[in-house]
């Protein structure tokens, strides 16, 4: 619990940070584009002597999205920062669990071609804070793992709003910090004694991103090609952020992620029939890979600092 005050801590100090800083009027239209985006949600149920039952609990999901872009001439420079933390804290003997972390961050520089397109270099960073638990089993730790991406190839903006960027070289690293961790994200028997993987390949990323009124939807999806490792098993990782204004200070969010990474080995393997786990040969559960997806629904308090985004 400790960490998790500390996490919602910083996440309101930088908030406070945005917030004292105003942008100056200038004579001169400045070639940055700046902001923060915050949410907070929370939620508690108390239960004394309910018949129906039921188990009292807190809950609470913090988002902050922070941007700093520059656009001046031939060159471009978006950056983004996501953060995110969420618990829920149960009262009977299922305690505390994590239902949402995340850190990412993006940035990509461009210099102009033609009108629409750009040669571009583009930079992705993505862990988590905090441990993660599946049955009382660690899971996920702060750089266990983490994956940092730089690719070098062309950004195509076809609108305003949307950018498509192909990287025929892109070195990613995926690093883990906890050794027995390792296996479980990838890494080859030979490969567990190292800190981290290299992997070298071509990545897709596509980038949109729309606005009416009140309601706002940004999608990344990101496609990877490993060269030294099957290039036609493509690993894929697809991030919606979606949020509707309720009012000045509160709105409504939607947050999904969907991974698949055939290295990592996520879905019990069940007999189709029964649908009993099916046990390997020691008498131990056995995994496969698949489809990972998570959905966080909150409605709670939402703040802006600074100016609206230019375009992605």
């Amino acid at each position: 619990m400790k960490r998790v005050f500390t996490l919602f801590a910083s996440f309101l100090c930088a908030a406070s940070l945005f917030a004292q800083a105003p942008a100056a009027e200038e004579a001169a239209p400045s070639p940055w584009t700046k902001g923060i985006v915050t949410s907070i949600g929370f939620s508690q149920l108390s239960l004394t002597n309910w018949a129906a039952g039921g188990s009292g609990s807190i809950a609470l999901n913090t988002f902050i999205d922070t941007y700093a872009d520059y656009e001046k001439g031939k060159i471009i420079w978006f950056n983004e920062l996501q953060m995110g933390y969420g618990f829920i804290e149960s009262f009977d003997d299922t305690g505390f669990k994590k239902s949402d972390d995340r850190l990412i961050f993006d940035s990509k520089w461009g210099y102009k071609a033609t009108d629409k397109l750009y040669f571009s270099s583009v930079f992705n960073l993505r862990s988590q804070f905090a441990d993660g638990y599946t049955k009382d089993v660690l899971t996920s730790s702060f750089f266990a793992p983490a994956n940092v991406s730089l690719g070098i190839g062309i950004d195509y903006q076809p609108a305003k709003n949307i950018a498509v960027n192909f990287a025929p070289l892109t070195g990613k690293v995926v690093m883990v910090a906890i050794e027995d961790l390792r296996k479980n994200y990838g890494f080859k028997e030979e490969e567990l004694s190292h800190f981290s993987r290299f992997e070298l390949g071509a990545q897709l990323k596509v980038d949109t991103k729309l606005a009416v009124k009140d309601f706002t939807v940004g999608s990344h999806l990101t496609l990877f090609s490993d060269y030294l490792d099957n290039p036609l098993d493509v690993k894929v990782n697809w991030d919606v952020n979606a949020d509707a204004k309720i009012s000045k200070y509160f709105s409504v969010s939607l947050r999904t992620s969907l991974l698949y990474d055939s290295r990592i080995k996520s879905v019990l393997v069940r007999d189709k029939r029964t649908r009993e786990p099916i046990l390997d040969e020691n008498g131990k559960e056995q995994f496969k890979a698949g489809v990972q997806f998570k959905e966080l629904f909150s409605v709670g308090f939402s703040y802006t600092f600074g100016q609206t985004k230019k375009k992605k």
